[in-house]
Formats: structure tokens, sequence, C-alpha cells
């Protein structure tokens, strides 16, 4: 159980122990960034719940094979559709949760990206966690905390997940996909997040092209800086991405030389006025004069 999620070992170690004891709660809370394990772990926490056999998450019985193959009818996965997740799905939630079980001797429903219930949705919801049938186990999941109602969260134990160390995350990659000697500065843009790390893990000679760019900005003429800068200028959809990893590297720099401060902000308002949709090239343009300036 939980043995091939990456991370948050204690919280996995709370989870099988209140399957080892019995002490299944009504509600949890799952908060934390978003590929870091949440989902994986709060599925095996389900199948565990489910299971059969004494030995929980065995695998064998008839709850577990067909939770594995997505047809067990005591468990229901809930996600948005569309940007939310509507009044309508938390009803007819509420319809299937007071029937008894059918395999097992509980029910499980998980709502992932439950922070992007509508207000409607959750006031909705707050009738069953006041009330849930005694066979069942609500697991919510979501990365805004602040998205919740005070009510719903007071009726949930909140689980707040770790990001992945940096080790953790260079091992995997390194074990899984063969991708070796990733630099720490590559790293820190995962911001602990194994599902980050493997969607840019590919990327690395890109991230090393902008890293010449900032480590180049007081030794190199303004016109050379925007002749190297044909990355930022070609990868309008991966833009805010990379911009993220050059405050990384600036962040780094300004602890031992400060006028790499301002860059930092010069970079924050360029997020932004692409975020408002200014001519593209022109914003990359300002942001390399002022820092470029800044530095110089």
């Amino acid at each position: 159980m939980f043995q091939n999620i990456l991370g948050n070992q204690k919280i996995k170690d709370k989870l099988k122990k209140s399957i080892d004891e019995e002490k299944i709660l009504h509600s949890y809370l799952f908060i934390g960034i978003e590929g870091i394990g949440k989902k994986l772990i709060a599925k095996e926490f389900a199948k565990a719940i489910l299971c059969l056999n004494d030995i929980k998450y065995c695998n064998n019985c008839k709850s577990c094979i067909e939770f594995s193959s997505n047809n067990n009818p005591d468990f229901l996965y809930i996600e948005p559709d569309g940007n939310n997740i509507k009044i309508e799905q938390i009803r007819e939630m509420q319809k299937k949760i007071q029937e008894k079980p059918i395999i097992s001797q509980k029910k499980v429903y998980i709502i992932d990206n439950a922070d992007q219930m509508t207000q409607e949705a959750q006031n909705c919801l707050l009738k069953t966690l006041e009330e849930p049938p005694e066979f069942a186990t609500i697991i919510l999941i979501g990365s805004n905390e602040n998205a919740f109602l005070s009510t719903i969260k007071s009726r949930c134990m909140i689980i707040h997940f770790q990001p992945i160390n940096n080790v953790e995350i260079s091992n995997y990659l390194q074990q899984n996909y063969g991708t070796e000697n990733i630099n720490n500065d590559i790293l820190d843009i995962f911001e602990g997040s194994i599902g980050k790390a493997i969607k840019l893990k590919d990327r690395q000679e890109e991230y090393s092209k902008i890293k010449n760019i900032i480590d180049n900005l007081e030794k190199t003429d303004l016109i050379e800086i925007v002749n190297q800068s044909e990355i930022l200028y070609k990868s309008k959809e991966e833009i805010t991405e990379f911009l993220d990893y050059i405050n990384i590297l600036l962040l780094k720099k300004a602890k031992t030389q400060y006028k790499y401060t301002e860059c930092v902000n010069i970079v924050e308002n360029t997020k932004k006025r692409i975020r408002q949709n200014a001519n593209y090239d022109m914003c990359i343009d300002n942001m390399l004069f002022n820092m470029w300036e800044e530095i110089n």
C-alpha cells in the first residue's frame, strides 16, 4: 500500500494506521500543490477502505479487482465538469451515497479538484458532511485551501501534503526515465511536484539556454543578449514556466548581488503585461532591455 508513490511518508503511514486500526473518518480534505500524489494516495486509501480481506489492500478480493478495473459500485470519482464542479454533480452524489454498499462494508467518494466547486455545490455538499451515512467516506482533493468554505473545512480532517524534495525527484527521474545530471536550478522549477518534473524532464536544453542568458547579463552587450534570447521569443506557450525559471535564477543571484532584486520585479511585470495581451515580442524586448540596464 502506497509503496509505489513518492514522498509524504508520514501521511501514508498515518492513513495506513487508520486502516489497520479501523479508525476511518467520514471526511478528509487533502491539500497540496498539483502533482505531488494526492489523487494517487486518495485512490489507494479508498481501495484499502473497500478491501474485503483482513489484510487490507490485498489486490485479490472482488472489491480490489473491481476497483482496479474502475468497476467497483461502492466507489465514485468526481471531477470538474468543464471549469467547475456543479451543484448537479453533488446532488447526484447525494442520491447514490444514501444507497447501502453492494460489495464492501463501506462506500468511498473522491471529489478531485474540489476547490473548483461552486459555492452552491459546496453548500449542497455541506448537508452530507453534517450527517454522512455511517458507511460513507468522502475525500476532497484540492490545491487552494482558501477556496473552501470554513464550514466545509471544519467537518473534514485536513491533511497537508508537502512538496517532494529534489533528491527524491532526481532519483525517481533517473530510475524511471533514465534522466541524469539535472542541475539544481532546473530541479527548483519543479517546485516539489513530481507531476511537473515528468512533464518538463525533457527540456533541459531549453532551460540551459535560458540560464546562459541570465548568466551573461553583466558580461555581454545588449544586442548579443537579444540574439541569445531566441528561445524566449519563440516560446509563447511556455513563457510562464520560463519566466518562473528566470526568477528562480535571479533570486539566487540576488542573495549575493542586490542589483538582481529589481530584475525579479521586471519579470513579474512582464508576466502581468503578457496576461493582459500586450504585444508579446515587445514584452520580451522590454524585459531584456530593463534587466540589462539594471544590471549594468
